[in-house]
């Protein structure tokens, strides 16, 4: 019985040598080829299918805005900046972008639900319901009654919670916010429809709305008091520790608790200067008897 003699080193070497030559051009001709197919335009982004309830944007112009931002083919087409072109559209909160064969992009859009304006009057940002400052034509907003906030943008979701709150607590008084300012020293105010103007100064939530429901309650009979009504108020300064100063139109009066208690204690305070300064007068006299008395 023979025994299969191995090849000689040379043919072992040409074998391998056709073999690794075979594959390089198969690998070559595959990535030509794979080159060309991806250069098709049968492959080129053709179409944009637009999901998701629409109010603000429509998918005639989302399209128009955001294709020619869309570098590549079906195959090559980043994603990521796709979302990102979409996003960018005014009243766009959110995307998600899919490849859908052979030729498009499957896109579902969320838009914006406003709940507020944001910044001065005339200025294009709002914000929406969770609390985010979105640049948009104040145009386009069909609700009424929208309050305005004015503040730091990082702390607008706080603003709107704020309002949210204030509003139910202020609602008693009729007019609803017209305006809500957060100032720089951390102070809050707030204009009603109709122009009466709140000061709440500034500290905790709980305390804010505190003050404001301090003013609800008592605002009617101090305004009957003056002979006036709770719409009659033009200015209420909350930021006293135990009432609030008032002006209502017609009346300019302070009518809280908190100035009848400092008048009280100023009063306290000079009887009481006036009783010590009696008390030094008697022991003085007193004094000078007893020396008198001595010298005689």
């Amino acid at each position: 019985m023979n025994a299969t003699q191995p090849a000689p080193l040379d043919v072992r070497l040409m074998n391998m040598t056709a073999t690794v030559l075979f594959v390089g051009f198969a690998l070559g001709v595959l990535g030509a080829a794979g080159a060309w197919l991806l250069r098709q335009p049968a492959f080129a982004i053709g179409h944009i299918a637009v999901e998701g309830d629409l109010v603000h944007t429509s998918a005639l112009s989302l399209r128009a805005n955001v294709a020619p931002q869309l570098a590549g083919n079906f195959f090559t087409v980043d994603l990521e900046a796709a979302r990102t072109a979409f996003e960018q559209v005014p009243w766009v909160r959110s995307a998600h972008v899919r490849r859908e064969f052979p030729s498009g992009l499957r896109v579902r859009l969320q838009e914006h639900d406003v709940a507020a304006y944001w910044g001065p009057e005339g200025s294009a940002t709002l914000v929406d319901s969770q609390g985010q400052v979105f640049e948009a034509d104040a145009d386009d907003v069909e609700q009424e009654g929208l309050p305005r906030l004015m503040g730091a943008p990082e702390r607008s979701a706080e603003m709107l919670d704020m309002a949210r709150q204030l509003a139910t607590v202020l609602a008693p008084l009729g007019p609803h916010i017209d305006q809500l300012e957060l100032t720089g020293n951390g102070s809050w105010r707030v204009l009603l429809v109709g122009g009466a103007v709140l000061e709440l100064g500034s500290g905790t939530k709980d305390l804010m709305l505190e003050r404001a429901a301090r003013l609800v309650h008592t605002l009617p009979g101090v305004a009957q008091q003056q002979g006036r009504r709770a719409d009659a108020l033009e200015y209420a300064d909350l930021r006293y520790a135990d009432g609030y100063a008032l002006r209502l139109r017609g009346v300019t009066t302070v009518a809280n608790e908190a100035q009848r208690v400092t008048a009280q204690r100023a009063a306290e305070r000079a009887a009481a200067t006036r009783a010590a300064a009696a008390a030094r007068t008697a022991a003085r006299t007193a004094a000078q008897a007893r020396t008198a008395s001595k010298n005689n």
